[in-house]
């Protein structure tokens, strides 16, 4: 039996199943496709709005996307991912488990019979599995998430989402880090949202951690330790101070969402300088490298693409990241750059999230000339971040004041 044979063997189990009700669970695994993220792909029949459909849950290292498809489409998204994508598939049904393992041009179907399985419900859940179960916690009163009966109000249900979001980001990446209780500091932390449901997440995956929250403003420091005290949230403390004045030395993580321009760059460059294993950052505003390309002399050919100041603003902030993400390269960070949640109060939603790797140095003369590459072709002199590394390496060289 040939390789495509084998395959719509496979699926026409899979289409039956899902036709008579005895579809249980689809598994994909093995994946060698192009998206070097992902992990594996969960399959399951739901209901969804009267129609009968094949919900996809993509596993992405740091993200799960689901994408919900009728039957033709699901069968043609299953046929293509198994002839070059995935080696492995597992099929549980109420009656047998089918196991599909490609290797090369040779596919082997494994059918074992089974016993005593009830059908899965199909109808769709619209609760969304969240990290955040409970609702009543002081913290989520204290922030106005939650009304005093416990319950999240009207007013919050989107904030309370993006928190339950960011914690299902974060978390995955603070649990990687090697230390046993790792030390994060959030550098522009205002009211504590994402320190809060984080202390709380990790602490109840059996997972310590202290959370140092800077924040500039004394009012909202006050409060977040006060909160911090009723939730019995003990390792979870707010300090006064900017960025560039707070000492992170001894930090594991080092994150900043939302701080605007260069205070960005003044947490990476912290993170950076206290080695943290992990710097994740979700930049707000670009005006250092927008004034940078308005005053400089940008490639001829990117004129059509400037001209507009709505464009220039999205190239601005194209380019800072890029080139934020090249330093981080630079300084020994493995980097990635992807849209992770939209805040209700700023389109900006880019996470850049640098894990280090312990292989500073590597490809330094490439990631140099593409710095330089880009600089030149927008017309910048100097980006900000370049500039405090640029100080740092030089009051470090010996013989310097």
């Amino acid at each position: 039996m040939t390789t495509s044979e084998r395959i719509e063997e496979f699926l026409l189990a899979v289409k039956t199943a899902f036709n008579t009700g005895t579809l249980l669970r689809l598994k994909l695994g093995g994946y060698h496709g192009s998206e070097p993220e992902l992990k594996s792909v969960d399959v399951k029949k739901i209901v969804a709005k009267g129609v009968e459909k094949f919900s996809f849950t993509f596993h992405y290292k740091t993200r799960d996307i689901i994408k919900n498809q009728i039957q033709p489409e699901a069968l043609a998204t299953l046929r293509a991912g198994l002839k070059a994508e995935f080696r492995s598939a597992q099929l549980a049904t109420t009656e047998f488990d089918l196991s599909f393992e490609r290797n090369g041009d040779k596919v082997r179907l494994k059918r074992t019979e089974v016993e005593g399985r009830e059908a899965a419900p199909t109808e769709h859940n619209r609760a969304k599995n969240r990290p955040l179960t409970q609702t009543d916690k002081p913290y989520l009163k204290a922030l106005g998430i939650a009304g005093k009966d416990g319950t999240v109000r009207n007013d919050a249900q989107d904030k309370f989402r993006q928190i339950n979001k960011m914690v299902e980001i974060f978390a995955p990446l603070i649990q990687g880090i090697k230390a046993d209780a790792p030390r994060i500091v959030d550098m522009g932390a205002g009211k504590g949202y994402l320190d809060f449901a984080l202390y709380d997440f990790l602490a109840g995956q059996g997972r310590p951690a202290e959370i140092v929250g800077v924040e500039m403003r004394p009012k909202l420091v006050e409060d977040g330790n006060a909160t911090a005290a009723e939730s019995g949230f003990t390792g979870l403390s707010f300090v006064p101070g900017t960025i560039m004045d707070y000492n992170a030395g001894g930090a594991d993580a080092v994150i900043a969402l939302h701080a605007c321009d260069t205070a960005t760059d003044d947490a990476i460059y912290k993170g950076i300088k206290a080695g943290a294993a992990l710097i994740a950052v979700a930049p707000c505003c670009h005006k250092q490298i927008r004034r940078e390309m308005e005053a400089g002399q940008a490639d001829d050919r990117l004129g059509v693409l400037l001209r507009h100041g709505t464009f220039l603003e999205r190239q601005a902030e194209m380019v800072t990241d890029t080139l934020r993400a090249l330093l981080l390269e630079l300084s020994g960070y493995r980097t990635k750059v992807f849209e992770f949640v939209s805040d209700a109060h700023t389109p900006k939603n880019n996470l850049i999230v640098a894990e280090k790797d312990g292989r500073a140095g590597r490809d330094r003369d490439t990631i140099l000339r593409q710095i330089a590459d880009t600089k030149a072709m927008f017309g910048i002199r100097q980006h900000y971040l370049e500039t405090l590394l640029h100080s740092d390496a030089q009051t470090q060289q010996p013989g310097s004041p």
